[in-house]
Formats: C-alpha cells, sequence, structure tokens
C-alpha cells in the first residue's frame, strides 16, 4: 500500500504538482485506490476457501476449526489496517512533512496584530 501511495506523489512531484496538504491527500487517495482491488480479491480467496473448514464436521474437524479461526480474524484485521489505517496514519504524516517543507521555503513573514 506505501509503495503505491508513494508512486502516486511521486507522479504528482514529476507532474509539476505542488507538494501540499491538498496534494498529499490526493496521492493517497490514487495510491489507495490502485490497491483495493487486489488486496480484496486475496482476502476473498483465503476467507472463501476458509468457510468450508469452518463449517465441516467430519474427523479432525475440530482441530481444523481452531486453526481457520484465528484465520479468517487475522486476515479480515488485516485488511481494515492495510485498506484504512495504513493510508490514514501515513497520509497523516505526508501531510506534516509537506507543511514543515511549505514552511522551510517559504519568507517568514510573521506578522503579529
Amino acid at each position: 500500500m506505501l509503495i503505491y501511495i508513494k508512486q502516486a506523489l511521486a507522479d504528482a512531484r514529476t507532474a509539476g504538482e505542488p507538494v501540499t496538504r491538498e496534494g498529499v491527500r490526493d496521492a493517497v487517495l490514487r495510491g489507495a485506490t490502485e490497491r483495493i482491488r487486489p488486496k480484496m480479491m486475496t482476502v476473498c480467496a483465503i476467507i472463501f476457501g476458509l468457510i468450508p473448514i469452518m463449517w465441516s464436521s467430519g474427523a479432525g474437524a475440530s482441530v481444523m476449526k481452531r486453526i481457520a479461526a484465528p484465520m479468517i480474524g487475522g486476515m479480515a484485521s488485516a485488511t481494515l489496517l492495510t485498506l484504512f489505517i495504513l493510508p490514514i496514519a501515513y497520509g497523516l504524516i505526508l501531510q506534516r512533512r509537506a507543511a514543515k517543507e511549505q514552511r522551510a521555503s517559504s519568507p517568514a513573514s510573521s506578522t503579529t496584530t
């Protein structure tokens, strides 16, 4: 996910767009949307493959259910982390960096009223 966000930000920089808070937000959205489909396809394939194990009742089913249950929970939580938490946190970090760069590049003209 972060690689795609970095690539979207690099593409914006090479296109001459200024690195502002809005530009960072747009880059995060572009990078994150490129990863939604591949991530969801992987997660759905894994979870749908584990659901029959959760419904099984034959020999050894009790052991397999104990293995499949944490895998399903882990895939669900990793998906939420990857699709929501990481882009938001990384976007906030990049926005702070962009704000610092803007302050450093602009002349110090603070007026008090």
